[in-house]
C-alpha cells in the first residue's frame, strides 16, 4: 500500500544556514527558512527570510515572512515585512502587513479575488 497519495503532507522544513550561499533556483512543497544567501528564484509553500538572510531573485510562496533582504520580485498570498526587512522589489500580494522600520523600494500590486 502506497502512502504517497498527497506529497505535500510529507513536506518538511528546509533551513539554509547563514554560512550557505546558493546560486540557482530552489523549489519546495514545504517551508524554507533562509539564513544565508540565495541568488536565484525561491518557490515554496512558506518562506521565512531571517535577519541575516538575503535573496536576489524572485520569490513565489503562499506565505512570506521577511526579516532580511530581498532584491527582485515577490508573489505572495500573505506577506509580512518585519521591521528589519530591506526590500527592493516589485510585490504582488493578497494580504500585506508592514512593521514600522521596514525599508521598502518598489511597487505593490494587490491580487484580485
Amino acid at each position: 500500500m502506497s502512502t504517497t497519495s498527497n506529497p505535500s503532507t510529507n513536506a518538511g522544513k528546509s533551513i539554509l544556514a547563514s554560512d550557505l550561499k546558493i546560486t540557482g533556483d530552489i523549489i519546495s512543497k514545504g517551508t524554507i527558512e533562509v539564513m544565508g544567501e540565495v541568488d536565484g528564484s525561491v518557490s515554496a509553500q512558506s518562506l521565512l527570510v531571517s535577519h541575516e538572510g538575503g535573496i536576489k531573485g524572485s520569490i513565489a510562496a503562499d506565505t512570506v515572512d521577511l526579516r532580511g533582504r530581498i532584491n527582485g520580485k515577490i508573489d505572495s498570498g500573505t506577506l509580512t515585512l518585519r521591521s528589519a526587512a530591506q526590500v527592493t522589489a516589485d510585490i504582488i500580494y493578497a494580504t500585506l502587513s508592514i512593521e514600522s522600520g521596514a525599508s521598502i523600494e518598489g511597487s505593490f500590486k494587490r491580487k484580485k479575488a
